[in-house]
């Protein structure tokens, strides 16, 4: 965490903002870069910065200094400027990356003036605390501040101030010792394994590696698990040791209280909901799916066809399906299902639904605790509400058998599940708990096979294939099956096959000829290169050029290509 000094900047902060902009992460980037003009001290001040030295990175945080040769530095980025940063650092005896917190710089007497006036809201802090909104709450933490410090007719400087109000509003309203990853966009998940250990994240540009951040006290800890729980709307405590839920932004959150069910104390999983959801450019920018693929989803998608999406864990299931769940033609009635919220669109017809878990001991007669929702109970409501797309997040359960009765009927369903292969999948929707008899499947038109996978000492996320259900020979009682694409792991390429059975459907559909599908295929495909061109391109954006396709495709068509 920061360090605790008494010097004070000697550049005031629009200088030190611009050396900031100037460090920070290639991945966060404008497509019009300001032109900024810098002093001789100014890119003496970045130099020294960006060698791993101590400075001030702004007019209210200082860098720890590195006093290693064997440490280099290999990123810096804002994340709550001009108070907050990430450093991302690399030791060259150990062999790891470390990711540095760094917060505002306190001196000794800021941080007891901290001290009084945390002291005064423990004492004072009104009992609507809980029902207000998240910018409400950080209104009145600022008022209440401002307001001790006249009080007391306290000479605090400017400067001090803000420093005091941002760890008050870190500490009672935000993240208070772990604030700083749990804002940070690159950051995936979080791990605190216990007391005293070093919490652990995996980082979108250095996959899995160690922080500076621990929890160094039990009663520390114990108590953030707490409140943890009351963001989830739940209760933790010795009887009930186990957390499992989702807070108000959507971060997935389980964790266990205390030795109870954990030998080396409290621990803490957090995996992080993206209010920007995964797009399909940002599956091309990863190497996980080409162009190719991703015009055959969204002629899939706009058709109805139905779709599994199949992987190990952490493979980008979910990724994949809210980048194809963005080809849903607008106006459409949607409905998804999810045991935590993590699809995200951009379409106003939709009604996200999740489960919801009881009180109390479960009833024998029905399997369930008082007041609990599950994932059967919210796919067999949503066939009442007349949705022309499904989406579960994940299914495992009783739920699948209705879901496939949903698809058989002509709703078309998309969803993810646990499996390595068709062949597993297969196995696992026939098999107790699910048992889906194998003709229904037939009802499905198509699966994704996504892995976790290691390339030239990287670890990648790739679609392996996508495979079409054709149909079902009782005479074998086997699926018949045709694999549209295929990822070579020699090459790291994604290989087309020849032959798609579903376009086949849809040109049936649409009384269209092959030659007038592969047109409209490779139309897809230029609108979709020319997504990627725009670089970081933002979701909503994607849906209104896809929108605009689906109203006016040959105007659209045209602009597209006078822009390229």
């Amino acid at each position: 965490m920061a360090e605790t000094g008494k010097s004070t900047p000697d550049k005031k902060g629009n200088a030190l903002t611009n050396i900031t902009n100037m460090i920070k992460s290639p991945l966060r980037f404008s497509k019009k870069p300001r032109r900024v003009m810098l002093s001789k001290s100014d890119i003496e001040n970045r130099d020294r910065v960006r060698a791993g030295e101590g400075g001030w990175i702004s007019e209210y945080t200082q860098l720890p200094e590195i006093d290693s040769e064997s440490i280099r530095v290999e990123d810096i980025y804002e994340i709550r400027p001009p108070f907050s940063y990430a450093r991302v650092i690399y030791n060259d005896e150990s062999k790891e990356y470390i990711y540095q917190a760094i917060e505002p710089t306190l001196t000794s007497k800021e941080e007891e003036w901290l001290e009084l006036i945390k002291d005064t809201l423990d004492r004072t802090l009104s009992y609507d605390w809980e029902h207000m909104a998240r910018k409400d709450k950080e209104e009145y933490i600022e008022e209440c501040v401002e307001s001790y410090i006249r009080s007391r007719g306290l000479n605090i400087e400017k400067k001090s101030r803000k420093r005091l109000i941002y760890y008050i509003l870190r500490d009672y309203v935000r993240y208070g010792h772990v604030d700083v990853i749990m804002s940070d966009d690159m950051v995936e998940d979080i791990s605190c394994d216990g007391v005293d250990i070093p919490l652990f994240i995996y980082h979108a540009k250095y996959e899995s590696i160690k922080t500076d951040v621990r929890f160094e006290d039990e009663k520390i800890l114990n108590s953030f698990i707490i409140q943890l729980g009351q963001r989830c709307g739940k209760q933790v405590s010795v009887s009930n040791p186990i957390l499992d839920g989702t807070t108000r932004e959507g971060h997935r959150v389980q964790a266990t209280y205390a030795t109870e069910v954990s030998t080396r104390g409290s621990s803490i999983t957090i995996r992080r909901f993206k209010k920007e959801p995964f797009t399909p450019v940002k599956l091309i920018q990863y190497n996980t799916a080409s162009p190719e693929m991703i015009a055959y989803m969204w002629l899939m998608v706009e058709n109805g066809m139905s779709m599994i999406i199949a992987g190990g864990t952490a493979c980008g299931k979910t990724a994949t399906l809210n980048a194809a769940t963005l080809f849903i033609p607008p106006g459409q009635k949607i409905v998804s299902l999810e045991d935590t919220r993590e699809i995200n669109l951009p379409h106003e017809n939709w009604i996200p639904s999740t489960t919801r878990t009881g009180s109390g001991e479960k009833k024998s007669s029905t399997g369930k605790a008082a007041g609990e929702v599950t994932m059967y109970d919210l796919v067999r409501n949503a066939l009442r509400q007349r949705p022309d797309y499904i989406i579960v997040g994940e299914v495992r359960g009783k739920e699948a058998n209705t879901m496939f009765q949903a698809m058989a009927t002509g709703h078309t369903t998309y969803s993810t599940m646990h499996a390595d292969s068709v062949e597993s999948m297969v196995h696992r929707l026939e098999n107790p708990p699910i048992n889906c008899p194998r003709v229904l499947l037939t009802a499905l038109s198509f699966v994704i096979i996504q892995t976790f996978a290691r390339v030239d000492d990287e670890e990648v996320r790739r679609i392996q294939e996508i495979t079409e259900l054709v149909g079902f020979e009782p005479e074998s009682d086997e699926l018949v099956t045709n694999t549209v694409f295929d990822w070579d792991r020699k090459s790291d390429s994604f290989i087309y096959k020849g032959h798609s059975y579903n376009q086949d459907i849809i040109n049936e559909m649409k009384n269209m000829t092959q030659e007038e599908m592969n047109n409209e295929f490779n139309n897809r495909v230029e609108i979709v290169e020319y997504l990627l061109e725009q670089g970081d391109i933002d979701y909503k954006e994607i849906s209104k050029i896809v929108t605009s396709y689906y109203k006016e495709p040959e105007e659209t068509l045209a602009r597209i290509r006078g822009e390229i």
